[in-house]
């Protein structure tokens, strides 16, 4: 039986334990490292560039994080190595480097960043992971990538991210396939990863009786107070606000 149980080991450092007044960026090498000291699992994004190869970062474009006005999918890893993550020096990660990095101290959970088009950077990802030793689970927005590791790799813990997308511009049929997760009955995801500001919700409550359900984006103690009534664990920022460092999660969340 799959064992899924990492997911709640500790809480969730989400684009790893950034902090940008000490100068670690989002989704740096930095911020994973400040993550395995304080022992927190580590959330991260991956992107496939044009070259093939898998980076370490949430935007699609590189604006925020860059200050260049280009879609990261249209560059080759040789493109974008040099470029300053918001004006540090860090620089953005290949997939490998991270994993170099944490060699399972630490269980990772890694998000795809993709559109509807499955199987490039689902294939390319599980030829870097099956080399990998360490703990780890893939998420994605998309049901179709999660059906996808369902079908080719169905021991890899795989999770559903989804929210109930009031604020978003996307179609109303699209809205209520993505927030009511219909696709789970195909793609049988091992855990449900919702928005905070959606819950309470029915539906999470249901599913949570079977599996086990992750809170994002926790920023502040209101949330976090919240995160831990409905979520088995909660994926965090501003940790020092509201958590005593000593905390852990079986102290917070109560299963």
């Amino acid at each position: 039986m799959k064992n899924i149980n990492f997911l709640k080991e500790n809480l969730i450092a989400h684009r790893g334990y950034h902090d940008e007044s000490l100068k670690i960026p989002e989704n740096s090498m930095p911020a994973f490292k400040r993550a395995i000291e304080n022992n927190y699992i580590i959330e991260l994004d991956v992107h496939l560039l044009k070259d093939g190869n898998i980076v370490v970062f949430h935007d699609d474009d590189l604006k925020r994080m860059t200050n260049l006005e280009k879609n990261l999918k249209d560059t080759t890893y040789e493109e974008i190595q040099n470029l300053k993550l918001n004006n540090t020096e860090n620089k953005i990660p290949l997939l490998s480097e991270v994993l170099d990095l944490v060699k399972d101290r630490v269980p990772i959970i890694i998000e795809l960043k993709t559109d509807l088009k499955t199987g490039k950077l689902e294939t390319k990802l599980m030829e870097i992971l099956k080399r990998y030793k360490g703990r780890f689970a893939v998420k994605s927005f998309n049901p179709l990538s999660v059906y996808w590791f369902k079908k080719n790799y169905p021991d890899i813990v795989r999770g559903q991210l989804a929210e109930d997308f009031k604020n978003n511009n996307m179609c109303f049929i699209k809205k209520k396939i993505l927030s009511n997760m219909w696709f789970n009955i195909i793609s049988k995801p091992d855990f449900i990863s919702y928005n905070i500001e959606s819950m309470p919700n029915n539906l999470v409550e249901k599913y949570r009786k079977k599996h086990i359900v992750l809170g994002w984006t926790v920023r502040n103690k209101v949330q976090y107070e919240k995160g831990k009534k409905y979520c088995d664990n909660l994926i965090c920022e501003n940790f020092e606000q509201y958590i005593k460092h000593d905390d852990k999660v079986n102290d917070i969340i109560k299963t």
